[in-house]
């Protein structure tokens, strides 16, 4: 069985991490707590499935240069940024940046587990966006360059007289190559084709 999605508790506070962790524990949550953005990295845990519960103010690296980290490193899981400060203009700072909330200490429990339940709905759609992503890409890559010539002005719109002219080729060829393209990428139909091509492309 995979590991369930665990909410990473990360602050300096030890009294903050034992409250925060026996509320969600008590919500039937996963949770790993640490003490430091820099023990967090360490730990790589960034990779599971999950969310970031971080407090902004921090010795060593801030909430805020936590997040640009990981946004370095191309991970995008969901960070719900936590502050006694109610510092506004690093609320808009965060946002901007793509944190996925912002709250004030101190916050009502409910409230808490309510947006990382939807936070962890978000970073499960994601992570399986991504792998719908590389398996349409492993299968595309399986094309050769005149099938991906002919894939691409398919997914124009164009007929198969058009990409013959286009490509200098007969049309029984541009035909032979729609249909290794459907059989090499294992689309059942045109629209599952132009799926993939939108899932690659980052538009659907």
């Amino acid at each position: 069985m995979s590991k369930p999605p665990t909410v990473f508790i990360i602050d300096d506070d030890p009294a903050v991490r034992d409250a925060l962790g026996l509320l969600l524990r008590a919500g039937g949550l996963s949770v790993d707590t640490f003490a430091s953005a820099a023990e967090f990295l360490a730990a790589d845990a960034a990779r599971q499935p999950g969310c970031v519960v971080l407090d902004v103010r921090m010795p060593g690296m801030s909430g805020l240069e936590l997040q640009k980290q990981l946004q370095t490193q191309g991970n995008r899981i969901p960070i719900i940024f936590m502050t006694g400060h109610g510092d506004v203009p690093m609320a808009i700072r965060a946002m901007k940046a793509g944190a996925f909330d912002f709250i004030e200490k101190p916050f009502q429990g409910e409230m808490l587990r309510a947006r990382i339940h939807e936070a962890l709905e978000l970073d499960s759609r994601e992570r399986r966006r991504q792998t719908l992503r590389a398996d349409a890409a492993a299968r595309m890559a399986r094309l050769s360059p005149r099938e991906r010539e002919v894939l691409d002005r398919v997914a124009m719109g164009q007929y198969n007289k058009v990409i013959a002219a286009e490509l200098g080729i007969s049309l029984s060829t541009v035909e032979i190559h729609r249909k290794r393209v459907m059989e090499k990428v294992q689309a059942e139909s045109l629209s599952d084709l132009i799926r993939m091509l939108a899932l690659l492309n980052n538009t659907g």
